[in-house]
């Protein structure tokens, strides 16, 4: 039966089930999982007096590898393959970006420019780096891929290895012409048919609800892969701010100007099943560096780091052998 079914009959279900059906929709945890302000047995650290949750693997004087996830507003649960890098004496560092996943839940205004992002991921490596000499590597999916490389486009001396897995560009020309010719092309019309239908069930402006909503709406399913890849929680009020900053501000989103600065190479993936993205999506996109190492990954759609593991696993480690 069709996921989208299955979740509206439970909806109907809960509701026939409730006796305060319209007040408890935005009771924490009755529709979501709980985030780190309301339960503080999950992982968390507070940066800019903001909660992410976030939890780390290995020995923390290791080469240090942040894991960056997808969305904006998804989370790391689709990533967490990497913690295997523990065994190859790494220390894996994970989390949620504000607003997504488990973490803390924001406003709008939390979402003022795309700085904002990369002075969070700045400021989650300096909060786990054991001193100045430690290695760091970043490695990001999707948007986290994008956003891994906004932040060396501004540090390229603070970084000394780069992993990305199908960013959808580094400029907002870029990242159109790939949601053109993707399944997310109509992803902002259905958003919104989906919503309008939910309304019938569900009503609320509240984020448990936006986020339930957005689940139901996303179904947890990516281009070119044909099962439903694990995640938390959505973050919708990250998602719709983010996408109308991108929108509004798109000289924001241009994450080249300085990327021939970095003379590290770079590994850079895309995936077999994926057809929007494809050889000729990664050359163009992957050209802004000097040196790159473009690998296809078999038997995967755009879902690499979950999905692709078994292939992506042995060149992550062939890679940092030999960049560290």
């Amino acid at each position: 039966m069709n996921y989208k079914i299955l979740s509206l009959l439970a909806i109907v279900v809960f509701l026939i089930s409730s006796c305060e059906k319209e007040n408890r929709f935005d009771e924490n945890g009755v529709l979501v999982p709980l985030t780190v302000i309301e339960d503080s047995t999950i992982p968390s650290i507070n940066i800019d007096g903001i909660l992410l949750h976030s939890e780390t693997y290995g020995d923390p004087t290791n080469p240090m590898i942040v894991v960056i996830h997808g969305g904006p507003g998804g989370d790391y649960r689709g990533m967490l393959k990497f913690k295997e890098l523990a065994n190859d004496d790494m220390f894996v560092v994970f989390y949620d970006q504000r607003g997504a996943g488990l973490s803390e839940r924001v406003d709008e205004s939390a979402f003022g420019s795309v700085q904002v992002y990369i002075d969070e991921l700045d400021a989650v490596i300096n909060h786990y780096r054991h001193d100045s000499d430690q290695q760091i590597v970043l490695a990001g999916h999707s948007w986290g891929a994008m956003l891994a490389t906004a932040y060396v486009n501004q540090n390229s001396n603070n970084i000394d290895g780069l992993i990305l897995a199908e960013p959808g560009g580094f400029t907002w020309g870029q990242t159109e012409t790939y949601l053109s010719k993707s399944r997310e092309l109509k992803l902002f019309d259905e958003l919104t048919n989906d919503f309008v239908y939910q309304d019938q069930f569900i009503t609320g402006s509240d984020h448990n609800t936006l986020d339930y909503k957005m689940a139901l709406s996303t179904a947890g399913v990516s281009t070119g892969d044909m099962d439903f890849f694990p995640y938390w929680r959505f973050g919708a009020i990250c998602l719709t701010a983010s996408i109308q900053l991108a929108m509004d501000n798109p000289d924001q989103m241009d994450f080249t100007a300085n990327l021939n600065n970095f003379g590290t190479k770079v590994l850079f993936a895309y995936s077999e099943l994926n057809t929007a993205y494809g050889l000729e999506h990664a050359e163009k996109v992957s050209d802004a560096f000097p040196l790159v190492q473009l690998e296809k990954i078999q038997d995967c759609g755009h879902e690499i780091p979950h999905f692709g593991w078994q292939n992506f696993y042995p060149l992550i480690q062939n890679y940092l052998i030999e960049i560290l």
